[in-house]
C-alpha cells in the first residue's frame, strides 16, 4: 500500500513537471486579448483616413497574433535546454547581426525612421530580434562564466554582449532600442551577483556617451526639448506629448466609452503603436488604465516567480531576461505618454500594432513556458 502510494505520488510529481504555468499563460492570453481590441479601436481613425477598412489593422495583428500563439505554443514544449547549445547561440548571434547590418543600407522607413527590413509583404524589426538574442546569449555566457562575477573587470566583461548588440542597434538609429538592451544586460549582470555599486558607476560612466548619442542627432535635441516644454512649440515638437496629455485628461475615471475616442481621429499621432495607452486612458477611463497595468504586474511577478524556482543558473537567467524585456518596454511606453520621458519609439508589448514585435513578445511567452514545464510548482 505505501508503496502504491509513492508511486502515485512520483507520478503526480512528472505530471506537475510537464505542466506550463498556467497563471502565466492566462495572464498573457488576457493581455493579448486585450491588446486586439484596442488595436482595433485605436486604428479606425488611421484606416478611414486613408479609406481603408476599419478592420484592416486588426486583421493583420489578428494573423500575427495567431501564429505568434502557434510558435509559443510549440516553444513552451521545446527543452529550454535548447537555446543553450552552442550552435543555436551562434547562429542566433550570425543571424542577428546580418539583420541589424542589411538594416543600415536596405532598410524601410517607417514612422520617420528606417528601422524595418522588408522580405516582399512580410516586414521586420531587427532590433526586436537583437532584444531576444541579447538575453539568450547573456544566459549562457553568465551561466558558464565559474569565477567571481563580483570584480570589477569581470562584470564589464560580462556586459560585452549587451554593449555589443546594442550599439548596433544604435547605428540603426534606434536609441530607445539600445537603451533596453543595455538595461536588460544589467538587469543580468545584476541578477547573476555582481555589486550594486559596481553597475551604478558604469551607469554613470555612460551618462556622457548618451549625451553625445542624443547630441548627434538634431531630432533627439528637440525630443528633450519638447519633453521640457511641451508647449514652447505646441504645433511642432510638442504635438506628440499635449495630444497625449490631452487624450489621458480626456477619460477621466471611466473613460469615454470603448471605440468613442476622439483623439485618435487626426490628433494623437500613431495612436495605434507608440500611443495606444493614450486611447486606453481616454476610452477606459483611469480603471482602465490600471487594469492594463495590474495585469502586465501580474505577468512581471509570475515570470520572476518561474525564474528564482527555475531548475538551473542558465534558465533563471533566461526567464529572468525575458520577462525584463517585457517589463522595461511597458515602464518605458507608459513613461513617454504620460510625459515622464522624452518622446521615443517604444511599443508597448501585447497591445501595440506592429507583427514583428508582437511575435517576440510569443517567442518570450513560449520560452518562459518551457521552462516553466521544468520547475516542477504551479504559481
Amino acid at each position: 500500500m505505501a508503496e502504491r502510494t509513492r508511486r502515485r505520488s512520483s507520478r503526480r510529481r512528472e505530471r506537475q513537471k510537464k505542466e506550463i504555468n498556467y497563471t502565466f499563460c492566462i495572464l498573457t492570453l488576457a493581455l493579448l486579448g486585450f491588446g486586439l481590441v484596442m488595436v482595433f479601436s485605436a486604428s479606425s481613425g488611421i484606416a478611414q483616413s486613408k479609406n481603408e477598412s476599419v478592420y484592416i489593422y486588426f486583421i493583420k495583428q489578428l494573423i500575427f497574433a495567431v501564429a505568434g500563439l502557434v510558435v509559443m505554443r510549440g516553444l513552451s514544449r521545446i527543452d529550454y535546454k535548447f537555446w543553450y547549445q552552442k550552435w543555436v547561440v551562434l547562429l542566433g548571434i550570425g543571424v542577428t547581426v546580418v539583420l541589424l547590418i542589411l538594416v543600415l543600407f536596405v532598410g524601410k522607413e517607417g514612422g520617420g525612421a528606417t528601422r524595418w527590413i522588408g522580405f516582399g509583404p512580410i516586414t521586420i524589426q531587427p532590433s526586436e530580434i537583437a532584444k531576444f538574442t541579447t538575453v539568450v546569449v547573456m544566459a549562457k555566457w553568465l551561466s558558464d562564466y565559474k569565477g567571481d562575477i563580483k570584480k570589477y573587470g569581470v562584470m564589464i566583461k560580462m556586459l560585452l554582449p549587451a554593449m555589443f548588440f546594442a550599439v548596433l542597434v544604435l547605428l540603426g538609429d534606434h536609441l530607445s532600442g539600445a537603451v533596453i538592451i543595455a538595461l536588460v544586460g544589467i538587469i543580468l549582470v545584476f541578477a547573476a551577483g555582481c555589486k550594486f555599486s559596481h553597475l551604478f558607476f558604469t551607469g554613470v560612466a555612460f551618462v556622457p556617451l548618451l549625451v553625445i548619442a542624443i547630441a548627434l542627432e538634431p531630432y533627439r535635441v528637440k525630443r528633450i526639448t519638447s519633453f521640457l516644454d511641451p508647449f514652447a512649440d505646441a504645433q511642432g515638437t510638442g504635438w506628440q506629448v499635449i495630444q497625449s496629455l490631452y487624450s489621458i485628461g480626456s477619460g477621466s475615471m471611466f473613460g469615454v466609452g470603448l471605440g468613442q475616442s476622439r483623439q485618435k481621429h487626426g490628433f494623437l499621432p500613431e495612436p495605434h503603436t507608440d500611443f495606444i495607452f493614450s486611447v486606453i486612458c481616454e476610452e477606459l477611463g483611469f480603471f482602465g488604465a490600471i487594469l492594463v497595468i495590474l495585469l502586465f504586474v501580474f505577468l512581471v511577478v509570475t515570470g520572476f516567480k518561474i525564474a528564482l524556482s527555475a531548475p538551473d543558473r542558465f534558465s533563471s537567467l533566461l526567464v529572468c531576461g525575458m520577462v525584463s524585456l517585457i517589463a522595461l518596454q511597458v515602464i518605458l511606453n507608459i513613461a513617454v505618454v504620460t510625459s515622464a520621458m522624452p518622446c521615443t519609439g517604444i511599443t508597448l508589448p501585447f497591445f501595440s500594432y506592429g507583427g514583428s514585435a508582437l511575435m517576440v513578445n510569443l517567442v518570450e511567452i513560449g520560452v518562459v513556458l518551457s521552462v516553466s514545464r521544468q520547475t516542477g510548482k504551479k504559481l
